[in-house]
């Protein structure tokens, strides 16, 4: 539930949105343990998260219109009597409002984030990195006798919270310091997506009012995510507890108490099921049939190993419940099997790279060994317009991908399998560059 922008940014396939938390940001003061574990890596960690350069913007795009602010002042006037009907206080909308200004900024970013993608191993290179795993054993064992009572009420193994939390904010030290009364009013009157805007700043104003934060003390990233592990204000406002039980839902703070047990809990509701893997990593055996690796097929770890389909260590995978195979970068990737716990996680965020990444680094910082398999290096991610080519070649050419909106989802991968399959190709659903050259 880290903010939609997340999901949004993910391009799907192999091509994954640079969603790192900007390296501009500094970690606030957080309890000594923790500090004295990440201390000595902040400049190389800040380097691991930096965004891809992006093109300069002209100089007249980056001057305040001053007709753009005097219309965005004219919204937040007409935004205050819909507000109002709400329930929301005059005394918290002053509050809230007090000094806000237009900023053009998350604007740019807003419309220019889809274009900047990167491979699933790029992502899982940065994500799951030596520094990441250190620093996550690190917090960990700085916040040890708080997990274990998290883990024992709401049954989510403290692994995937810290995990969780390293890939959300860096286990606290990039919570986002944009103010999010600003970032969300800006997004509403901006108007590309102004109902969920909208709906976002009632939900942070109704927080304002319960008296959980202080208007000015609201911060967190440039689309609205909040805290150390990056909640929404309306997924705030739903699944956010008080844990410390100070009358406060406090997830901005420098004790992370309040929203590692609010991520537990979220993840509780969405059926976590304590025990059973994200997923495991497995080998496929010589002649399988790729058309298998289809999420929409689910088979027992027995029913799959009587295919041959083993756990890297060569045995079968135990029973975990019903699972499907998936292959996030085709048959030249690694090859997981995948259980309930995985879609859980995808409400969270829906991309599979973020989802492989949590999985797969609360995996190593419980002690477990690097993914095996191979990827295909040589490839890169596709452009927006790439993928939306793809997407408009398919669907010319009989293969409906249900729309084109650049996400390589459920609908283009079984686009292309679908027309891998009438081409004598691999059927592995992988969107890559190749594919799209031979459908030019």
């Amino acid at each position: 539930m880290r903010s939609w922008v997340m999901a949004s940014l993910i391009a799907g396939g192999a091509a994954v949105a640079q969603a790192a938390p900007d390296s501009s940001l500094r970690p606030a003061q957080r309890p000594e343990a923790l500090k004295r574990a990440v201390a000595t890596d902040t400049a190389q960690l800040a380097a691991a998260l930096r965004p891809a350069a992006r093109p300069q913007a002209q100089a007249s795009d980056q001057a305040e219109d001053p007709a753009t602010e005097v219309g965005f002042q004219n919204w937040i006037r007409e935004f205050r009597a819909r507000a109002m009907a709400q329930g929301i206080s005059a005394g918290v909308l002053d509050a809230a409002f007090a000094g806000v200004r237009l900023d053009p900024e998350v604007i740019r970013r807003d419309r220019n984030q889809s274009e900047f993608t990167k491979t699933i191993w790029d992502y899982l290179d940065s994500a799951v990195s030596d520094l990441r795993i250190r620093n996550g054993k690190a917090a960990l064992q700085a916040q040890q006798a708080r997990l274990d009572q998290i883990e024992a009420r709401y049954g989510v193994e403290k692994e995937i919270v810290v995990a969780i939390w390293g890939l959300e904010s860096s286990y606290g030290s990039f919570r986002g310091k944009d103010d999010v009364i600003r970032s969300l009013a800006t997004l509403a009157y901006e108007g590309r997506r102004a109902t969920f805007f909208e709906g976002q700043l009632i939900a942070a104003l109704k927080i304002l009012q319960a008296g959980d934060v202080e208007a000015r003390r609201m911060t967190g990233s440039w689309a609205g995510a909040m805290g150390h592990t990056q909640f929404m204000p309306t997924s705030y406002l739903e699944y956010a507890v008080d844990f410390t039980g100070d009358g406060k839902r406090d997830i901005w703070s420098d004790n992370p108490a309040d929203a590692l047990a609010s991520t537990a809990a979220y993840l509780k509701k969405f059926g976590w099921v304590k025990g059973q893997p994200w997923g495991v990593e497995v080998t496929l055996p010589d002649g399988f049939d790729y058309r298998l690796a289809d999420r929409k097929i689910k088979r027992t770890p027995a029913e799959w190993a009587a295919l041959g389909i083993r756990a890297i260590d060569g045995r079968p995978v135990a029973d975990h419940g019903p699972a499907s195979i998936l292959l996030p970068a085709g048959s030249k990737g690694a090859a997981f099997m995948i259980f309930g716990n995985f879609a859980v996680l995808e409400r969270y965020n829906s991309a599979d790279a973020y989802v492989i990444g949590v999985g797969h680094l609360a995996d190593r910082i419980r002690g477990g060994d690097a993914l095996q398999g191979g990827w295909p290096r040589g490839d890169r991610a596709l452009t927006l317009g790439e993928r939306e080519e793809m997407q408009q070649r398919l669907t010319r050419a009989g293969f409906d991908t249900d729309g084109i909106d650049g996400k390589i989802g459920p609908k283009t991968i079984s686009a292309v399998r679908a027309y891998q399959v009438a081409n004598g190709l691999t059927p592995d659903g992988y969107a890559s560059l190749r594919l799209l050259q031979r459908l030019r």
